[in-house]
């Protein structure tokens, strides 16, 4: 069925289908901009993504951030307690000039999703991306009672004013700090990671978060008032020249969580608990938590069989229990034995060519392998990862790194086999020739050998430039 039709709400569409994962693995719409590029004015590539990868390892990369986040702010007088009652986050330290990655979860300790919080102040915060959450936080501001106002700044693709509120850029890569500070024109600030200063370029007040996407150097979030988005940016490109700045497109964008470790966009665990009924009932059918798509090898009769905890994303040091908040107590009991942990897979090298190969052989080949983004799930791409025929876990986002040079995919291991060195099987492809998905080709499922390693890999004895250490 599609969701094209009647159906008002979220609890609607669930209450409509007899299989929920039949639908999210076979025929939602999956409208994520990773794969449609024609939704935001950013190409998938400015020069290659071979190259643009390389900058941020090499020399610098600028992202263009602007178009595909979401944005949420919010202020009044209960804004902070309110998003401490939903964050799994400590707010002990929270100030002006600090900010967090804003984790929060179902009562049963299940993501709903993850956000970057800026604290402009003790009754004003800005939230950037993860639209689940972002729904949850307005949910909450609307039912609970709480003295807050919300403004909400959707993502270009379903922003109805045809514009943003704000821009945003990433700075990114060895060179960064030299050309920013050349547009400056002073010596730049160093708070530390998660912190922020404000700054001019070209005259233009811009505020800056110290925060990378490719986990290795320092990288600067800029952002400013819309209207000054040109301004700022044929500024870093001009400052930029002579230390090899590149544009970065979608492809290379989307492609840095294979070298920085993060899961993104996980399946918020909302879809059946009783008492997230009106909150279902709160979301629209045709929202992001009604189009998700699921791919992968992995294919449960389950939809909580997807649902994940921040442990299993790696989040472990981000959960504080000084504070009460939505699903402290199952969290507290995950604590205390975490089933799994975040790795990095490194595919084996003759096994993903044996895939390529079947490409080029009589017969139905292999599922294909895209470069540089080969996970084919919108956003939620899971693939059974085996030890002697038994599962032990699960592999996510995968694709190409030409820095490493390597296929890389981060993955949610059994603890007693999440140690690096650990070989690993990657059942790669979808059961009976593949889903109904569009994306999806007939094909063969094929296993693919893989060693465990750390995430984030940028960093890891295993990546070919371990040997500079990371700076933030």
């Amino acid at each position: 069925m599609s969701v094209e039709s009647p159906l008002r709400s979220l609890q609607d569409l669930v209450d409509s289908l007899p299989d929920l994962v039949d639908y999210f693995y076979n025929d939602s719409p999956g409208l994520n901009i990773r794969t449609r590029t024609d939704r935001i004015p950013i190409p998938a590539e400015f020069s290659n993504w071979r190259e643009e990868q390389r900058a941020w390892r090499e020399t610098a990369v600028l992202f263009d951030q602007t178009h595909h986040m979401p944005e949420l702010f919010v202020t009044g007088p209960d804004a902070r307690a309110m998003l401490n009652w939903i964050g799994v986050n400590s707010f002990a330290n929270l100030q002006p000039g600090l900010a967090k990655q804003l984790v929060g979860c179902t009562p049963q300790g299940h993501i709903i999703g993850e956000s970057i919080l800026y604290a402009h102040g003790d009754d004003s915060y800005e939230l950037v991306s993860g639209m689940p959450l972002l729904n949850w936080i307005e949910f909450q501001a609307s039912t609970g009672g709480w003295d807050v106002s919300i403004q909400r700044d959707n993502n270009t693709s379903e922003n109805t004013t045809g514009r943003r509120v704000r821009f945003r850029y990433q700075l990114d890569g060895p060179l960064a700090a030299s050309i920013f500070e050349k547009v400056v024109g002073e010596p730049l600030p160093d708070p530390g990671a998660f912190r922020t200063f404000t700054t001019k370029v070209a005259g233009v007040d811009v505020l800056v978060l110290r925060h990378g996407m490719a986990g290795r150097h320092k990288a600067y979030e800029i952002s400013g008032a819309y209207d000054d988005e040109a301004t700022v940016r044929d500024a870093l490109l001009r400052a930029g020249e002579e230390f090899g700045l590149r544009r970065g497109g979608t492809k290379a964008y989307f492609s840095t969580n294979y070298e920085s470790g993060w899961i993104a966009g996980p399946l918020p665990g909302i879809y059946t608990a009783e008492d997230l009924r009106a909150f279902r009932h709160w979301l629209p059918a045709d929202g992001w938590e009604g189009t998700w798509q699921i791919a992968g090898s992995f294919r449960p009769s389950r939809i909580e069989d997807f649902y994940t905890t921040p442990y299993d994303l790696g989040y472990d040091k981000i959960v504080k229990f000084d504070h009460d908040f939505i699903g402290q107590g199952a969290l507290a009991e995950i604590a205390q034995n975490p089933p799994r942990r975040r790795v990095t897979l490194m595919w084996n090298k003759d096994d993903v060519l044996s895939v390529i190969g079947s490409l080029l052989e009589q017969g139905t080949p292999g599922k294909f392998i895209d470069f540089p983004m080969a996970d084919y799930g919108l956003l939620v791409q899971r693939d059974t990862v085996f030890i002697d025929a038994r599962p032990v876990g699960l592999s996510t986002f995968c694709g190409y790194s030409a820095n490493e040079r390597r296929i890389l995919s981060i993955a949610m291991l059994d603890a007693a086999h999440a140690e690096p060195g650990t070989e690993v099987t990657v059942l790669w492809g979808e059961p009976d020739g593949g889903s109904r998905k569009s994306r999806v080709e007939r094909h063969r499922q094929m296993e693919v050998r893989a060693t465990v390693a750390p995430a984030p890999f940028a960093c890891s004895p295993q990546s070919t430039g371990h040997s500079e250490a990371p700076r933030g």
